[in-house]
């Protein structure tokens, strides 16, 4: 059962209130964020691109940026190894597209997900060689590269490391102590290095790419204004690699996605239309669920390279046919996801695993490319910890999902010794093991782990209990200001208690949503809209109050049921007509 919270953060409604010519209610969603001295409230309500960061702030930047002048003038050929996913993609555009608009001589590589794994790898240092390339250049990978990077100069290559994830580490067996692991690249660009003195550290990975461009157009005298149109690409990456928006993040986001509202990439338009939101104001979900799977697809079922050149197209054709093939794959990967997500909770279900703290599920049928979505699909569902593992080429290979009272990575560094490879962040992280390994992995996380049950339950947040009454149009209006919202900027959670509901209707084909009437004590009436599964709010209003109460409901006849709420927000416009309703993220009934 969720627990539910009040944040309950002191502040100074009344002066940011005025300063600032808000409302207070306003003053206390910022303050609940933590922004709450002038400055970082100034910059959160006003996130424009003259606040982005310098970047020759990030260590070895510009000595990255010098090397790849060197390169450029000097007519060597330049070499980037992205990545996969959504991220990588995003990076490799934005770094080719830099570095050609400078005239360097450049191509890009990106592993086969299934055949090679995240990541630069041997055979792709060795073939940069055979090629004739002089400069390999890394983009969101790198950092735990120690071995690729040491044969690579070792056959007289320069290397750049371009990424975002964090910096890779032992424990010493002796002392405990972390030991972090470097690469003797030429030059290193991670903001998250414990030296670096950048202002923020959660770029993704085309973001550490664009602010090498920025350095990149400023030694070669072009406007740094020629660099912003490529923060569509990096709006697109930040919103599908999860990171926080905040900081920089937030500029990013917003500047991107007026651009991509408006964008003249050939290969965007076309996948734009084909997957059905052309006319749609795009915003922070339509990224995160429409065009970013879409193109994540590619590198799950096909190649990454194929979204790649969505992105390079120039040629309406070409863009439509590579857009109607990556929905494709987007609905297959789909239907896949779907079949191993029944397959893992069966298993679960099914056996000792379900008592487990974290769970560990090896299921050598999965696909392993929606290893992680699946993984994250059960991490939601048990809220614990979740890693899927599956038969790979050369073993076993999987990804977890993490929660927040959860270290991923640290846990899976404290286990290195059981790994082949791994990499990641605190929420997310990849990995291969031997099959003998699978059992000593899921005990070791469980053995050590420090979880306690307390942890395991979901918690969630509220803002604060808004009655109805103060909902308008013009608060809605005035919550715009907080957007865009996700990651470290979710939208506010707002609840309502000892509502009465006068009718409920079931909405789609597939019944997949519910329109419940609400009213509270003093008779104000307003729309409720609950997505998901009508079914199991149906289930929970039979067993509280009787199957009577539920037909009741549903024919508009006075009922006995009351319900709790937390809710957002939200105008409905159909027909010409708008009205307010409340978008219902959690419920629970008040008998």
């Amino acid at each position: 059962m969720e627990k539910w919270y009040i944040k309950n953060r002191k502040g100074d409604y009344k002066g940011i209130s005025k300063r600032f010519k808000i409302s207070e209610l306003l003053a206390k969603l910022l303050v609940n964020r933590g922004i709450t001295d002038y400055s970082s409230i100034d910059y959160f309500l006003n996130p424009n691109l003259d606040r982005l960061h310098n970047p020759s702030l990030m260590k070895d930047l510009n000595v990255g940026a010098d090397i790849i002048k060197s390169k450029i003038l000097s007519k060597k050929k330049i070499r980037i190894v992205g990545d996969f996913d959504v991220d990588g993609v995003m990076a490799i555009y934005v770094l080719y597209t830099g570095i050609k608009k400078c005239g360097g001589l450049v191509d890009y590589v990106i592993p086969d997900r299934v055949n090679e794994g995240y990541g630069i790898n041997n055979q792709i240092v060795e073939q940069a060689k055979d090629d004739g390339i002089d400069t390999i250049i890394t983009c969101d990978n790198g950092i735990a590269a120690i071995e690729q990077v040491e044969l690579a100069k070792k056959i007289g290559l320069t290397v750049i490391i371009t990424d975002h994830h964090d910096i890779p580490f032992m424990i010493d067996e002796i002392t405990g102590e972390k030991k972090v692991l470097y690469t003797k690249a030429d030059a290193v660009i991670n903001p998250k290095q414990e030296d670096c003195k950048y202002p923020f550290k959660y770029l993704c990975g085309a973001a550490v790419a664009y602010k090498l461009v920025e350095r990149l157009y400023s030694i070669f005298s072009l406007q740094q204004t020629l660099a912003h149109p490529l923060l569509e690409y990096v709006a697109i990456a930040t919103i599908c690699d999860v990171v926080d928006l905040i900081d920089e993040n937030r500029i990013i986001v917003k500047e991107g996605l007026e651009l991509l509202n408006n964008t003249k990439n050939i290969g965007l338009r076309a996948l734009i239309k084909e997957t059905g939101i052309e006319n749609k104001k795009i915003s922070v979900y339509h990224v995160g669920f429409i065009i970013g799977p879409s193109i994540n697809a590619s590198g799950r079922l096909d190649t990454a390279i194929r979204s790649l050149e969505l992105l390079l197209s120039k040629d309406e054709e070409e863009a439509n046919s590579i857009a109607k093939e990556l929905k494709e794959l987007n609905d297959e990967r789909k239907k896949i996801t779907e079949d191993g997500v029944e397959k893992i909770v069966n298993t679960i279900e099914s056996s000792n695993l379900i008592n487990d703290k974290v769970l560990v599920v090896y299921e050598p049928s999965i696909n392993e490319s929606v290893a992680g979505i699946i993984a994250g699909r059960v991490k939601e569902k048990y809220y614990r910890p979740t890693i899927v593992l599956t038969q790979g080429k050369e073993g076993v290979k999987g990804s977890g999902r993490s929660i927040e009272e959860y270290n991923l990575f640290e846990e899976l560094s404290k286990c290195k010794g059981l790994l082949k490879k791994f990499g990641g962040h605190p929420m997310a992280a990849g990995l291969s093991l031997e099959e003998d390994n699978v059992s000593l992995l899921r005990r070791s996380l469980n053995d050590f782990t420090i979880l306690s049950q307390d942890d395991l339950i979901p918690k969630t947040y509220i803002d604060m209990q808004l009655p109805m009454d103060f909902i308008n149009f013009k608060l809605i209006d005035e919550l715009k200001l907080l957007e865009p919202f996700g990651k470290g900027n979710e939208k506010p959670i707002f609840g309502e208690k000892n509502l009465k509901i006068s009718r409920g209707f079931a909405l789609g084909a597939n019944r997949n949503a519910l329109k419940l009437i609400l009213s509270n004590k003093k008779g104000i009436s307003m729309e409720g809209l609950i997505f998901g599964d009508v079914r199991d709010f149906e289930r929970k209003v039979s067993e509280m109050y009787g199957n009577d109460e539920l037909q009741k409901l549903y024919r508009g006849v006075n009922n006995n049921i009351e319900m709790d709420i937390l809710y957002y927000p939200s105008i409905n416009e159909y027909n010409g007509n708008t009205n307010l309703q409340l978008i219902i993220q959690s419920y629970r009934f008040s008998k």
